[in-house]
């Protein structure tokens, strides 16, 4: 909560200055951000307001820095975090934010965890909290299955909301970590693991304020008094839902989005493979049966250290500080009665329908020597969940946060970056990237942690770098090591699809096909809807025309290796 006679009293040299405003608009910025919203929907961040390192977790996020900060702490600081709580007051606070050229990074929940959470890419910036207040389930159709979101609804949010109003014959599609936004997941591109697990492609309609405080809405949403904004994607004329994902040209107030009807059967699987070699192996297999569609989710083949991180830290399993070797992962996929390897599926539809598809998928897999499968229903829960009940639980479309034991794999002060490159779905491809980020981990000191997810043609590689981030030289280490993968990845031509903060400027060079034409458009849409650059300027390496070229940009200091 900030008062008007609180924003008075404020040092100039603790105020969290953006790039060209200073002290005495910054705070005629907060004034009229205090009539919009009301002092206890302000939060002004001065240098000695941080939240210390230590009190922030996945419950109880910073919004004003990276809980998981790669660089300096106070590299992507905000000044000050505001909630609106309707699509209006968002339009004045852009407004604000246009006549004293501050910057603004739209939020929904700020659990973007390994990709830079709620902080801004430029300091200063006032982060626009949707989450707060913006949170509510607007309207589910039962009959159609669809639904319509504020920013703030979370993966529990709308499962609990299905349960309290006895909609149990709908089912969603969460991520790993149930925990944050609907909206925010879908428009970073992120996905889940039922068959309605590519996100973007199950919204339908948006509602977003421009970087000029005007209002629209996409697709059918145009049509007053229309009746079927959630239930065609595409309107009238130019698709415009793609401009907003990853983007920095407006800020999404609601969302449609398209909920799964219980199939009429669900039966999930844990395939394991023992051998490290295995790999290319699973991945040709699963390819010929997704694109078959007799898988009909997103399947994943998961590292025994990945599985290993959600029961416990390392030190549980070894007490070796050093990278692990292949036989040492062997040792504790052992004893977690995990493979070296695993896959993790699900048939979904009525038993006959799921018993033809089990005899496929078993006798394709069980060509690879070695294989073997279970089901929950084998495994003894009385001493606690296994991996396999908790993935049982995800691929059913049950929010949870067992994953979040990936962060205590180095102990106190675990932290996260992802790296996610995509490549072609062959054994080829996911072995070369296997190798190719192993080697990296290696070179600094990281236990490869990881898993593939195969989309509907593409292999997404989901890697997690897990680092003690009070440690400088971890810090330093994690960073490069990211760093130099991107560029491993680029020559090898993959590219990453979602980044953190601090190597969104480095990836968007990699995407230079013709002279680095999709950049430039890219900033032709930036200065002609934003020309006064507020709207979260350098996301995804967008700048606009007043931050362009004035060394906003962060790209790799030593030469690359």
């Amino acid at each position: 909560m900030t008062t008007l006679e609180e924003i008075s009293s404020i040092e100039d040299e603790k105020l969290i200055l953006p790039p060209d405003v200073n002290p005495s608009a910054l705070r005629d910025a907060f004034v009229e951000l205090v009539h919009t919203v009301g002092a206890e929907n302000l939060q002004i961040i001065t240098s000695d307001r941080i939240m210390p390192d230590g009190q922030g977790d996945y419950f109880n996020l910073p919004k004003e820095h990276d809980l998981f900060y790669a660089m300096d702490k106070n590299t992507f600081l905000a000044s000050a975090i505001v909630a609106p709580g309707s699509v209006e007051e968002t339009s004045t606070i852009v407004k604000v934010a246009n006549k004293y050229l501050v910057p603004l990074w739209p939020v929904s929940r700020g659990r973007n965890l390994g990709y830079g959470g709620a902080a801004p890419r430029i300091r200063g910036s006032i982060v626009v909290d949707l989450g707060i207040r913006m949170n509510r389930v607007l309207n589910v159709d039962p009959k159609n299955a669809t639904a319509l979101l504020e920013p703030g609804v979370s993966y529990f949010d709308l499962h609990n909301h299905l349960q309290k109003n006895g909609i149990h014959h709908l089912w969603i599609d969460n991520p790993d970590l149930g925990g944050g936004s609907v909206l925010g997941n879908t428009l970073e591109r992120g996905a889940g693991y039922t068959p309605y697990g590519e996100h973007f492609s199950m919204h339908c309609g948006l509602e977003v304020v421009l970087p000029n405080g005007e209002i629209i809405r996409t697709g059918m949403g145009a049509l007053p008094g229309n009746n079927t904004w959630q239930l065609f994607q595409y309107g009238y004329g130019p698709y415009h839902d793609g401009i907003f994902t990853q983007s920095n040209l407006g800020i999404v107030t609601k969302m449609g989005v398209w909920l799964m009807p219980d199939p009429g059967g669900y039966q999930a699987y844990h395939f394991s493979f023992p051998r490290d070699d295995d790999l290319p192996a699973i991945v040709e297999v699963i390819r010929d049966l997704r694109l078959k569609m007799i898988i009909q989710n997103a399947p994943t083949i998961r590292n025994a250290l990945l599985d290993a991180a959600v029961y416990g830290p390392k030190s549980q399993y070894t007490s070796s500080t050093e990278v692990l070797t292949e036989e040492e992962v062997g040792e504790i996929a052992s004893k977690i009665s995990v493979g070296h390897w695993n896959v993790y599926g699900a048939l979904y539809g009525p038993k006959p329908l799921r018993d033809l598809q089990w005899e496929i998928v078993r006798t394709a897999f069980l060509t690879i020597p070695g294989a073997t499968y279970r089901f929950p229903e084998e495994v003894d829960k009385s001493s606690g969940l296994s991996i396999i009940h908790m993935r049982d639980e995800t691929l059913k479309g049950l929010p949870n946060t067992y994953e979040l034991g990936w962060l205590n794999w180095r102990g106190p002060g675990g932290s996260l970056l992802g790296f996610s490159p995509i490549s072609p779905t062959t054994g080829e491809d996911a072995n070369k990237q296997y190798q190719m980020v192993k080697k990296r981990f290696t070179q600094f000191g990281f236990d490869y942690m990881g898993t593939f997810v195969v989309g509907w043609r593409e292999l997404h590689h989901i890697v997690c770098l897990t680092f003690d981030k009070t440690n400088p030289t971890e810090r330093r280490n994690a960073h490069r090591c990211i760093s130099l993968l991107i560029d491993d990845a680029a020559r090898e031509g993959y590219g990453e699809y979602r980044t953190h903060l601090c190597f969104m400027d480095q990836i968007a060079s990699v995407y230079n096909w013709n002279g680095n034409a999709l950049l430039k458009f890219n900033e032709t849409l930036k200065d002609a809807l934003d020309p006064n650059g507020i709207m979260a300027p350098g996301k995804s390496g967008i700048w606009p025309a007043r931050f362009r070229g004035r060394g906003f940009e962060i790209v790799p200091e030593e030469p690359k290796l």
